[in-house]
């Protein structure tokens, strides 16, 4: 049977109302629930890569927050009224996406929101273990809330804030590493 046959197959129509022995789950199939994400960082500055992930989480995830730390062992360049103005524009056409900034425990904070997941961007193998130890401790301070990592694409790949801020710092074109209005505020800071 084809794969677009089985879904409207009398087979199908009929297991998706068959309870199974056991735990008794059952699903509103007209209504799915509501699935809703953090997607966190400093964004000290949002850069392309860190929207592409965000545009990627939109098609996964019903609600997305954007959700800036305040409590960073970084020193930002930016401060978090700055950063989500920065963002503000560059995510104005999803009507599924809110920015807001925090403090504290992440897994603390996706509890407050009702948040499923913790979305993480993964640009590159060296990424891969911080970002493992912080999702498995995660999970430990709270297994409810889950991480999924997503790739950017692969033109992104070697992009970050940090060498955004060199770059720019040296005078160097970041045209390609960030939008145009986090270009601008980077030329306004580093020139003063």
């Amino acid at each position: 049977m084809a794969s677009a046959e089985r879904f409207t197959s009398p087979n199908f129509r009929a297991a998706k109302n068959t309870v199974a022995t056991g735990p008794v789950v059952r699903f509103n199939w007209s209504h799915p629930a509501m699935r809703h994400c953090i997607f966190p960082g400093t964004f000290d500055p949002v850069t392309h890569g860190h929207l592409d992930v965000l545009a990627r989480a939109t098609k996964l995830f019903d609600d997305v927050t954007v959700a800036i730390a305040l409590d960073t062992t970084k020193a930002p360049l930016f401060s978090g009224a700055e950063r989500v103005e920065m963002i503000r524009p560059n995510v104005a056409r999803y009507t599924n996406v809110r920015i807001v900034t925090f403090s504290g425990l992440l897994v603390n904070f996706a509890l407050e929101q009702k948040a499923v997941a913790i979305i993480r961007g993964l640009r590159a193998f060296s990424d891969f273990e911080l970002e493992f130890n912080m999702a498995l401790m995660n999970r430990h301070l709270e297994e409810d809330v889950e991480t999924v990592f997503v790739m950017p694409n692969e033109q992104f790949s070697y992009t970050s804030s940090s060498l955004v801020k060199q770059i720019a710092k040296l005078g160097g074109d970041i045209a390609h590493f960030v939008p145009a209005n986090v270009v601008a505020a980077l030329k306004k800071k580093f020139a003063a």
